[in-house]
């Protein structure tokens, strides 16, 4: 069946499903494949309450409500390409190392005090969630936000030519994924495909003018700048040293043609977060800088990011019975640890410890990396410290800090040696699952 005709049906059964196990009544299943299952299996149980499933294996076809193509994850992109063409609404593509999804959730609340906005839930932000968020659009939607991820060179191009955005940011390059990427060098050539695409279909880019890298990487002819520079559409400044991210910010309907002295103290429109850490006001700043470009008042962007609440172990400040803790373990790599750390040591606080889990897919890098690490903790002055990984343990010889191989180590360690009235950062990879020592922490 070609795109065209398999669009007539979406239209009449506009709800993907690719887990036979949460298909919904009338829904479209796509029996995409993975490294441990094949969908193709589970096209019987999905009609179950599906109207029909979409197939690449011959053999599992039974009746004219299986739906066979070459390729089922193929055709689920097609789709969504199709369906995007055809939806007429502008969007907007995020990606980079750091501050993609804090960032796509800060501009989509800031856009939804005006505009009917569609979003990437969570973090599928990849070469299937980015199919399925336009999928779920309809042009009820006056917006759309798509964020992308990438371990690989080509990804960021393929998703661009799916999603079709006429606007994009890239929120900084650093060093992650280097297993994939290769080298920093890598990272800038796959995340500039973003650039690229605007560049090649007159697209438009919010850009932090503090990040020379970023304007280096050949962004489309049509830029709007943010940053703490003159100069730029969007202009801000810190103005608070506590926990929680408070800024000032200002507006110029054109770049300023010449410096411009303002008194932070007084002007701009003061914003105050519950965002942990200094690093978060560049995320904060594109939201504010998205939201004025495209009409949002002053006031309804205050509301927006002052009302925003970090999840899923970003940034998060939790009080336990025994400690306070700053989650920040979804995930990590040099430029991130880098900045978290340093931004955690200049916090008034008393008793810091850092709980830190290794960095991974850094390939060849990740020894090197580790040590650097390292190297940066013994330059700042904590109570305690404690890393966990194998990468770790390459520099376990005359070091103060404790060392453990895996999290299940640190919490056996945590149970016989229990940490109390402490300021912790716990800061690590997703898949080194720190998260699993809150209850003893």
């Amino acid at each position: 069946m070609n795109t065209t005709e398999l669009y007539k049906i979406f239209l009449e059964h506009p709800i993907i499903s690719i887990d036979s196990r949460t298909s919904e009544s009338g829904a479209l299943f796509f029996a995409l494949k993975g490294d441990n299952f094949d969908g193709n299996q589970y096209a019987d149980a999905a009609l179950q309450k599906c109207s029909y499933a979409i197939v690449d294996d011959p053999k599992v076809v039974k009746s004219d409500k299986y739906i066979l193509v070459g390729n089922v994850l193929e055709k689920l992109q097609r789709l969504a390409a199709y369906h995007r063409k055809r939806l007429g609404i502008p969007i907007i593509a995020i990606t980079g190392t750091n501050g993609k999804t804090t960032t796509k959730e800060l501009i989509a609340a800031v856009m939804s005090k005006k505009y009917n906005v569609a979003f990437t839930d969570g973090n599928h932000n990849n070469h299937i969630g980015v199919p399925l968020t336009l999928l779920q659009m309809t042009k009820q939607h006056e917006f759309g936000i798509i964020e992308m991820g990438a371990n690989h060179i080509g990804e960021i191009e393929s998703l661009c030519k799916i999603a079709s955005p006429d606007y994009g940011i890239i929120t900084n390059i650093g060093k992650a994924h280097l297993e994939g990427f290769g080298s920093l060098e890598g990272v800038k050539k796959a995340k500039g495909e973003l650039y690229r695409y605007l560049y090649e279909n007159d697209g438009t880019a919010f850009i932090n003018y503090d990040n020379e890298l970023l304007d280096e990487m050949n962004p489309p002819h049509s830029v709007i700048y943010y940053g703490t520079k003159e100069f730029t559409h969007c202009q801000g400044k810190i103005v608070s040293d506590g926990v929680f991210l408070k800024f000032r910010w200002i507006s110029s309907d054109d770049v300023a043609d010449e410096p411009r002295q303002e008194d932070w103290s007084r002007r701009g429109n003061l914003i105050s977060t519950h965002l942990v850490g200094n690093y978060n006001f560049e995320n904060a700043l594109a939201a504010v800088c998205i939201g004025n470009t495209f009409n949002v008042c002053i006031q309804h962007i205050q509301e927006a990011i002052e009302n925003y609440e970090p999840q899923n172990n970003r940034s998060q400040l939790t009080q336990t019975d025994t400690n306070t803790l700053l989650v920040d373990s979804y995930n990590a790599n040099p430029s991130s640890m880098k900045v978290a750390i340093s931004n955690f040591s200049q916090l008034a606080f008393p008793n810091k410890i850092v709980i830190l889990g290794e960095m991974l897919e850094l390939g060849e890098a990740a020894v090197r990396e580790h040590g650097a690490l390292i190297g940066q903790l013994n330059e700042l002055l904590f109570e305690d410290v404690f890393l966990v990984g194998p990468s770790f343990l390459n520099y376990k010889e005359n070091q103060k800090y404790h060392f453990f191989l895996n999290t299940s180590d640190l919490i056996d360690y945590l149970q016989k040696h229990p940490l109390k009235n402490k300021q912790i950062l716990l800061k690590g990879s997703r898949g080194m699952k720190l998260e699993t020592t809150l209850a003893y922490l």
